[in-house]
C-alpha cells in the first residue's frame, strides 16, 4: 500500500512538472490584440490576423481587436488590411501573455488609398445600439445632396433628418422635436458654437472640406454632455494622416469660393488649413445704382488643426475657426462672427482605459457701427466661454463599459455696449456665470440580446451679478441658495440628470428600444426675429428665471434588411417640459435693462412619431422618411394662460433624398421636403382711435401659414476618373426650387382705410440655379 500511494504521487507531480514546462506544445493561453493605423492610430475593423504556419486565424472587430488561444512558445502573427501593407511580428506566448494586448499596426499604401474607405461604425450599429434618436451623416453622404447656391452646408443635411426642421427658408437655424434653436448644443471638435450661420443663415459656418462627419443626438444627450434640452449636433474635423506633404481640395461657386490645404510633417505630425470667401459685393459694384455700389456684402471663415502622435497611446490635437460675417450701407456697417479654440489631449492608459482632456474657448459677438448727421456711434455684443472637460472611458471586461468625467464652463455675457461720441459710454449689465457638472455611466451588456445603459449626470450652475428682483419671493431661499456679497446677487441651481436606455434583441437584424433622458438648460436666446436675424442676446438662469426642464420618454423598433444594405426604423417620443420663457407681447428684446421683466415661464409638451427608411450602399442610396408630431405651450401670462402651439410645430413632415451612380463620370441626387405650414398670429381685425387704425390679433399662433414643399436637383460630372494627374476636378450643377414654389418667408400686413389689414408674403427663393467646380490635388 505504501509503495502503490508513493508511485501515485510521484506520477502527479510529474505530470504537473510537464505541463508547466516541458510539454509546451500541449498548453494554451488566450491572447487578445489589436490591429490599428500606424500613423492615425485609427482602429481598424475587419482585419485578418492569423498565426503562420498554422490553421489559427480571425478577423479584428469594430474596435480592431482580436482574440486567439494559442500555445506557449514562439509564434509569427500576421496581420493584413484591405489598402494596407501586410505585417508580421514575433510573439512569445507564455502563462503571462492573458494580461498583455499586442499591438499590431499596418502602413497604409499611398496608391491604393483613393479606394480605401474605413469605417468605425458597425453596419449593424443602428440595430445593437442602446442609444435611440441618434442620427450620423458622413461627409461623403452629405456631398451627395443638392445645395443652395453651390456651397455644400452640414446645417442643410441635417435638417432632412426625421424630426429636424429649418426654422425659416433657407435658413441655417434648425429644431429638434419642436423645440426652439437656442435648445440644441453645436459643437465644432468639442467646441461651443454660438451662432451657426453665415449671411443671415443662408450658409453655415462648417466648411465641408475640413469635416469628416456629424453626429445629431435628438434629446437622449450622451452623459458627457448637458446645458441644452432638445438636442446636441458634433461636427468633427478631418482626422486622417494626409498621405503627403501637401495636398488639399478646392471649390469655385458662382458666390463663394474655397480652399483647403494638409500635409504631414514626418510620420507622426500633420496640419490642416482652409478658407472660404463669398464674393457677392463683387456684383454690387457693377450696379448702376449709386447706394448699391457703395454697400457691401460678405463672409469669410479660417480653420485650422494640427495633430501630433506621441506614440499609438497619445495624440495632441489643436483646433481653431474663425469667421467674420459684413454688411455695410452708407449709414453704417453691421459685422457678426464666431470664433472657437479646442485643445485636447488623447492618452490610451491600456486597452480599457482611455481619456480625453480638453480646453476650450467659444465667442460669438456682433456689432453696429454707424454715422448719420455727423454723429458716430457703436454698439457691441456677445458671449463667451471658457471650458474644461475630462472624460475618461473604461472597459470592465467584455459586458461593461463605464464612462465617467467632468466640465467646467465660464460664461461671460454682453448684452450690450453703446459708444457715442461726444456722450458718456452707455452699458447694458452684463453677468457672468459658472456651470459645472460630473457624471458617471454605465452601458452593461446582461447577454447577446439585452443590453442597458444608466447614468447620472449632476450639474450646477452659480450665476453671478447684479439682477432686479421683478418676482423674486421667499419661495428661493428654501429651494435654491441666493446670497449678496458686495451689492451682487449670487444664486445657485444644481439639478440632477438621470438618463437611461435598454435595448432587447429580436434577432441578428432587428431590436426594440427605450429611454429615459431629462435635460436641463441653464442659458437662452431672446430671438429678435423669426427670420433668422443673427442679432440675439442670451442670458443666464437667475433668482428671477428657474433652468428649464425637459422629461423625454421614448422607444422604437429597429431592423436591417439584406445585410444590412437597409436600415428601417420607426421611434416614438414623449417630452414633458417644465420652466420654457416666452416673451411678453411687444416686449424689447435689445438694449433692454429690464428684459427679465419681459420674460414668461411655464411648461410645454411634445410629442411624435418618427419613420425612416434608409439604402447604404449601391448605385441607388438615400433614405425617405415622415415624421407625425406636435408641441404645445402653456404659459399663465401669455395667451389668457390657454394652451397654444409652439412656433415650431409642424404636424406633418416627409424628406426624400436619392443619389443615383450612372457611371464613374455621372452621378445625380434629388432632394424633395413637404411639411406643415408654422403656427403663426394673424390680425383678425382693427380699431380706429384719432383717425389712426390699430390691429387686433388673434390668440396666440391660432393660425398656420401655408404648407412649404420644395424639389432640389443636382448633377456631378467627373470629366477624367481615372486620371492620374496631379489635379483632380468635377463639376456640379444644382438647381434649388426646381418646381418654382413660392413658399412664403415673410408674412407682413398693411392697413387700407377701407378694409381690414391685408397679408403681403415674401417669396425667397424661386428656381436658384448654381454650377460649382470642385477639385483636389
Amino acid at each position: 500500500m505504501l509503495i502503490r500511494k508513493t508511485v501515485i504521487a510521484l506520477l502527479s507531480v510529474l505530470v504537473c512538472l510537464s505541463s508547466a514546462t516541458g510539454q509546451s506544445g500541449t498548453r494554451k493561453t488566450e491572447i487578445k490584440g489589436r490591429v490599428t493605423d500606424s500613423r492615425t492610430g485609427a482602429a481598424l475593423a475587419g482585419a485578418s490576423v492569423f498565426v503562420a504556419n498554422t490553421s489559427e486565424g480571425t478577423v479584428s472587430d469594430e474596435k480592431g481587436r482580436f482574440v486567439l488561444t494559442l500555445t506557449h512558445g514562439k509564434h509569427t502573427l500576421s496581420a493584413s488590411f484591405v489598402g494596407y501593407r501586410n505585417e508580421e511580428m514575433e510573439i512569445t506566448v507564455g502563462a503571462s501573455s492573458s494580461n498583455k494586448t499586442f499591438e499590431v499596426t499596418l502602413d497604409s499604401e499611398t496608391e491604393e488609398l483613393d479606394a480605401v474607405v474605413i469605417s468605425a461604425q458597425d453596419r449593424g450599429e443602428n440595430v445593437k445600439s442602446v442609444n435611440m434618436g441618434v442620427e450620423r451623416l458622413t461627409i461623403k453622404e452629405i456631398q451627395r445632396m443638392p445645395v443652395l447656391m453651390g456651397e455644400v452646408d452640414v446645417l442643410k443635411a441635417i435638417q432632412l433628418l426625421p424630426g429636424v426642421q429649418p426654422t425659416v427658408e433657407g435658413g441655417s437655424g434648425f429644431s429638434v422635436r419642436g423645440g426652439s434653436p437656442d435648445q440644441n448644443l453645436i459643437l465644432l471638435d468639442n467646441a461651443t458654437v454660438y451662432n451657426a450661420s453665415h449671411l443671415m443663415g443662408f450658409f453655415s459656418v462648417f466648411n465641408n472640406d475640413v469635416v469628416s462627419g456629424l453626429e445629431l443626438y435628438k434629446g437622449d444627450l450622451p452623459l458627457k454632455y448637458g446645458g441644452r434640452l432638445s438636442s446636441l449636433l458634433s461636427v468633427h474635423g478631418r482626422t486622417e494622416m494626409p498621405q503627403r506633404t501637401l495636398q488639399g481640395t478646392g471649390g469655385i461657386g458662382l458666390i463663394s469660393s474655397r480652399l483647403m490645404l494638409e500635409g504631414a510633417a514626418g510620420r507622426k505630425t500633420s496640419w490642416l488649413v482652409g478658407g472660404r470667401r463669398s464674393y457677392a459685393d463683387i456684383f454690387l459694384a457693377l450696379s448702376s445704382e449709386e447706394a448699391l455700389r457703395k454697400s457691401s456684402i460678405y463672409f469669410y471663415d479660417l480653420n485650422a488643426k494640427v495633430t501630433h502622435r506621441f506614440s499609438n497611446d497619445d495624440r495632441l490635437e489643436f483646433n481653431g475657426y474663425y469667421g467674420k460675417d459684413l454688411f455695410g450701407a452708407e449709414v453704417g456697417t453691421f459685422t457678426y462672427g464666431n470664433y472657437v479654440a479646442s485643445l485636447m489631449w488623447r492618452h490610451k492608459f491600456s486597452s480599457s482605459v482611455q481619456s480625453r482632456i480638453s480646453f476650450n474657448l467659444s465667442n460669438y459677438s456682433y456689432g453696429l457701427a454707424s454715422e448719420l448727421e455727423s454723429m458716430e456711434s457703436t454698439w457691441d455684443a456677445g458671449i463667451r466661454d471658457y471650458a474644461f472637460q475630462a472624460d475618461f472611458d473604461h472597459e470592465i471586461g467584455d459586458n461593461m463599459k463605464l464612462n465617467y468625467g467632468m466640465t467646467s464652463i465660464f460664461h461671460r455675457f454682453n448684452p450690450g455696449h453703446v459708444t457715442v461720441v461726444g456722450y458718456p459710454d452707455y452699458d447694458i449689465q452684463g453677468s457672468r456665470a459658472i456651470e459645472n457638472a460630473v457624471y458617471l455611466s454605465n452601458e452593461h451588456k446582461f447577454s447577446d440580446r439585452f443590453s442597458v445603459r444608466y447614468g447620472i449626470r449632476l450639474s450646477m450652475f452659480m450665476n453671478m451679478g447684479e439682477q432686479n428682483l421683478f418676482r423674486y419671493g421667499e419661495d428661493h431661499k428654501v429651494k435654491d441658495s441666493v446670497y449678496y456679497a458686495s451689492g451682487k446677487i449670487y444664486n445657485t441651481y444644481v439639478r440632477p440628470e438621470p438618463r437611461a436606455g435598454a435595448v432587447f434583441m429580436l434577432d441578428e437584424s432587428s431590436s426594440v428600444k427605450a429611454n429615459y433622458a431629462r435635460n436641463v438648460q441653464f442659458i437662452q436666446l431672446a430671438e429678435n426675429s423669426s427670420a433668422g436675424s443673427p442679432i440675439n442676446v442670451w442670458f443666464p438662469a437667475s433668482p428671477n428665471i428657474k433652468p428649464q426642464t425637459v422629461d423625454m420618454y421614448s422607444a422604437g423598433y429597429f431592423r436591417n434588411f439584406d445585410k444590412n444594405t437597409y436600415e428601417a426604423s420607426v421611434e416614438l417620443y414623449y417630452k414633458k417640459l417644465s420652466g420654457v420663457i416666452d416673451f411678453a407681447e411687444h416686449a424689447q428684446l435689445l438694449l433692454n435693462p429690464y428684459l427679465e421683466g419681459d420674460v414668461r415661464t411655464g411648461t410645454g409638451k411634445a410629442y411624435g412619431m418618427e419613420l425612416m427608411l434608409r439604402k447604404n450602399s449601391g448605385r441607388l442610396s438615400g433614405f425617405v422618411n415622415y415624421t407625425l408630431s406636435r408641441s404645445e405651450r402653456t404659459i399663465p401670462e401669455v395667451n389668457g394662460g390657454k394652451t397654444y402651439l409652439a412656433p415650431y410645430d409642424k404636424t406633418h413632415a416627409v424628406n426624400v433624398a436619392v443619389s443615383y451612380e450612372f457611371s464613374r463620370k455621372l452621378s445625380a441626387s434629388a432632394t424633395w421636403v413637404f411639411t406643415t405650414g408654422t403656427p403663426t398670429t394673424y390680425p383678425t381685425g382693427r380699431f380706429e382711435v384719432n383717425g389712426e387704425y390699430f390691429p387686433v390679433y388673434s390668440g396666440r399662433n391660432e393660425y398656420r401659414k401655408p404648407a412649404y414643399h420644395r424639389l432640389d436637383l443636382s448633377l456631378t460630372y467627373v470629366p477624367r476618373p481615372d486620371s492620374k494627374r496631379w489635379l483632380k476636378g468635377e463639376w456640379n450643377l444644382s438647381v434649388y426650387n426646381a418646381y418654382g414654389r413660392k413658399n412664403p418667408w415673410l408674412i407682413t400686413y398693411s392697413q387700407v382705410q377701407s378694409m381690414t389689414p391685408q397679408a403681403e408674403m415674401t417669396y425667397l427663393f424661386r428656381f436658384v440655379p448654381s454650377i460649382t467646380y470642385n477639385f483636389k490635388f
